[in-house]
């Protein structure tokens, strides 16, 4: 598939508007996902030639992904990852756990950048940050895009590692989305300690219905209902 490489226009724009000197590019990946964490990668790229392939990792193979992450690893000038979990994505709700995450991925950095580009059209970060959100931002900026990359992977294999311990989920297959082998063992042997129990699919699981956790307050619609999909579709 023909697509335009990604560049540093919006980096460029942003060290022009706000004197910016380190900007890093964040993107998330299992937001959509029944189980597993949602994991956000903060990339700072500086204004090199990127690795050539480089895009938004759902349009790249699982092979491609693979060796063009290995690549970013040892070509970006930093980067970090946030993590939050099943449990604090119940709690909190999504919105909030992607700003939990956004920010341990920022807090973990070896140094602190000056303004952030987000994917998407939702500023789910917020102060103290300078942010500039960017639709398809993993397909259009440098940084966004190698955060995408990277995020991709890396959360892939965590849930490959969490499918060894639930074979019959096949985690290593479909990262924690619903998958049809996913759904089928939902029904069967209900979800495991990593699924996120607040969601809509619970509703379709007369057995495990009981196990569904509510949360006392809830966040805007947008981010919050993206991928509450039941079993009916």
């Amino acid at each position: 598939m023909a697509y335009e490489p990604p560049t540093h226009s919006v980096e460029r724009s942003l060290r022009a508007t706000t004197g910016a000197k380190i900007v890093v590019g964040i993107d998330e990946v299992g937001r959509g996902a029944w189980a597993g964490p949602v994991t956000v990668c903060a990339a700072v790229t500086g204004l090199r030639r990127p690795p050539t392939g480089l895009t938004d990792s759902k349009l790249l193979s699982p092979k491609k992904r693979t060796a063009l992450a290995l690549e970013l690893d040892s070509w970006v000038t930093a980067h970090a990852l946030g993590h939050s979990s099943p449990e604090e994505i119940d709690d909190l709700g999504m919105t909030a756990a992607l700003r939990l995450a956004a920010t341990r991925a920022l807090d973990a950095l070896p140094v602190r950048p000056d303004a952030v580009i987000l994917d998407g059209k939702y500023d789910y970060l917020g102060g103290p940050w300078t942010v500039r959100t960017v639709i398809k931002g993993d397909q259009s900026c440098v940084s966004v895009a190698a955060a995408s990359v990277i995020a991709k992977v890396r959360r892939d294999a965590m849930m490959a590692e969490l499918g060894a311990e639930h074979t019959d989920f096949c985690f290593g297959d479909n990262a924690g989305y619903p998958s049809p082998t996913h759904r089928a063992a939902l029904r069967e042997l209900g979800p495991t300690p990593h699924h996120r129990l607040s969601w809509a699919y619970m509703d379709g699981l007369p057995r495990w219905r009981h196990l569904k956790r509510f949360r006392s307050t809830s966040e805007p619609v947008g981010l919050e209902d993206e991928g509450q999909l039941g079993f009916d579709f």
